[in-house]
């Protein structure tokens, strides 16, 4: 109990830093204005055809596509770019307890901030919507028409009629909020070894992760490689197991119709990639060259 007393106290040293952090600030700013961007057509053609939505479809219909999903974890670079912190408070800590237990509280701060600011998109989606949405658990009449007429790819809203079929909202939601959720903290994951591993280099591994995960798009594949139909279905599928971002997307799941990856998968997926950069990390951090920039005048 006092080993996990010492990670949540570091842990939560870590959350004191928002306070009047103009990163911070920014980054949950920003999170908010792409949601308002993202879902805005959603809800306006919500108030055109004068239809109500049910309160979790606007994340779903925004978040349940990978372009939004890398749109908004590219904003975890402005949380988790300075990972491990190295603040006044590390010092005194580093006295008190191992680096071990010094970096799993960096972990678990690193886990606990992606959740939240995961959340932090949610609950702006569904203040967005507003008074035009209902909290049953029924698909609204909006979402049956984006599905099942076509007009949500034209404007592109990915309502895909797999997903009307065989979920409900709220259980499509957290799907959705822990595949989003996965794919972040494996991001944020990846940041902070190659932080400890190559001085600075967590921001451009991030970076690359995230492109890497939409060079993987099969839409994008597509156009660059000017596939057949039939060359895009093989892609499709073989890009749905390899890409952290496919598997991120909800609609990228084998629902019964195909071969690719049951969620199940995708989470053991996420899983022991967190694991795994997590157990790196920890190797590396007898390692590190410790730099307090924060204690410099």
């Amino acid at each position: 109990m006092y080993r996990i007393r010492q990670i949540g106290l570091v842990a939560m040293a870590n959350f004191r830093r928002w306070r009047r952090n103009p990163q911070i600030a920014l980054a949950f700013g920003l999170g908010f204005v792409v949601c308002f961007l993202l879902s805005d057509k959603v809800l306006a053609f919500a108030a055109k055809h004068e239809t109500v939505v049910q309160i979790m479809e606007p994340f779903i219909w925004t978040f349940g596509d990978a372009n939004s999903i890398l749109l908004i974890s590219l904003l975890l670079l402005l949380l988790f770019a300075d990972m491990p912190h190295l603040g006044n408070e590390a010092p005194l800590f580093l006295i008190r307890i191992n680096r071990k237990i010094w970096l799993l509280g960096q972990i678990v701060y690193l886990v606990l901030a992606t959740i939240g600011f995961t959340l932090f998109i949610l609950l702006s989606t569904c203040i967005l919507a507003g008074s035009k949405a209902y909290t049953a658990n029924l698909w609204s009449e909006t979402a049956a028409i984006l599905g099942y007429s076509g007009i949500g790819s034209q404007i592109a809203i990915p309502a895909f009629v797999k997903v009307l079929e065989v979920s409900f909202p709220y259980s499509c939601m957290l799907h959705i909020f822990g595949l989003m959720t996965g794919y972040a903290v494996l991001m944020s994951s990846l940041i902070l070894y190659l932080n400890l591993w190559k001085g600075n280099g967590g921001t451009i591994g991030g970076i690359l992760f995230s492109g890497f995960g939409f060079l993987m798009n099969p839409e994008v594949i597509a156009k660059l490689l000017q596939l057949s139909q039939e060359q895009k279905n093989i892609a499709n599928i073989v890009f749905g197991w390899i890409s952290p971002l496919n598997h991120a997307t909800y609609y990228m799941h084998n629902f019964g119709y195909d071969n690719l990856p049951r969620l199940w998968v995708s989470y053991l997926f996420f899983g022991t990639g967190i694991l795994l950069l997590s157990f790196l990390s920890i190797r590396q951090i007898r390692n590190y060259s410790f730099d307090f920039t924060g204690t410099q005048k």
